[in-house]
């Protein structure tokens, strides 16, 4: 049985956004990082799939059931997924969130406006939302090697950029935070939760 798996971005999250230039790049590098974690289990010929109930019990090990439970029994690929690769799964969902958002803010520097505070706050969040979603990534490359202690140091990493975002805000009283803003960090920071959490129950 093949337990490759393939990352689809869901029609909301792409509606989000209509730069869709950096889904692109970021489908490209998972579906590379993927082919890495297949090749290194090439002897790997069964694996337990990630039918209704091993997501249930997997889901149950995080902080976010419900997220977890719906973010990956809607993904394609999770009939084909062992653990490990439910863990990868919610990774390319999470760096889905980092790279729509950096998008989302990307484009926000294009209207027109004089308050160069608010574009600078704005730039500095976009920056902290790519490097989100490059923690993640590298987060994969920790699972293929196995190392997941590294792999859960980036997915910390990843849920604590959002904050540096916030705080870029609250440096400067008169800005106000988005609230979609708001919920995308939320979004993302739950994300990582439900990820860490699954990879808490790997065998390290």
């Amino acid at each position: 049985m093949n337990c490759l798996l393939s990352f689809h971005p869901s029609p909301s999250e792409k509606s989000q956004d209509t730069n869709t230039l950096p889904y692109s790049i970021m489908a490209s590098k998972i579906f590379f990082l993927l082919f890495l974690l297949f090749l290194a289990y090439p002897h790997q010929h069964a694996c337990v799939n990630g039918d209704a109930t091993l997501i249930k019990r997997t889901c149950k090990n995080t902080k976010f059931y419900n997220l977890c439970f719906s973010s990956l029994k809607s993904d394609p690929s999770s009939p084909n997924a062992d653990p490990k690769g439910l863990a990868v799964i919610m990774i390319g969902i999470g760096m889905s969130n980092a790279t729509s958002t950096s998008s989302y803010l990307s484009s926000k520097l294009l209207s027109p406006s004089n308050n160069t505070t608010l574009k600078r706050v704005i730039k500095e969040c976009a920056d902290k939302y790519t490097y989100a979603g490059d923690a993640l990534q590298a987060s994969v490359q920790d699972l293929v090697n196995e190392a997941y202690d590294y792999a859960y140091m980036h997915i910390t990493a990843a849920k604590d950029y959002p904050n540096a975002c916030h705080n870029a805000f609250k440096r400067y009283p008169a800005l106000s935070y988005p609230l979609d803003l708001a919920l995308r960090e939320d979004g993302l920071k739950h994300i990582c939760d439900v990820a860490m959490g699954i990879i808490d129950n790997l065998d390290w």
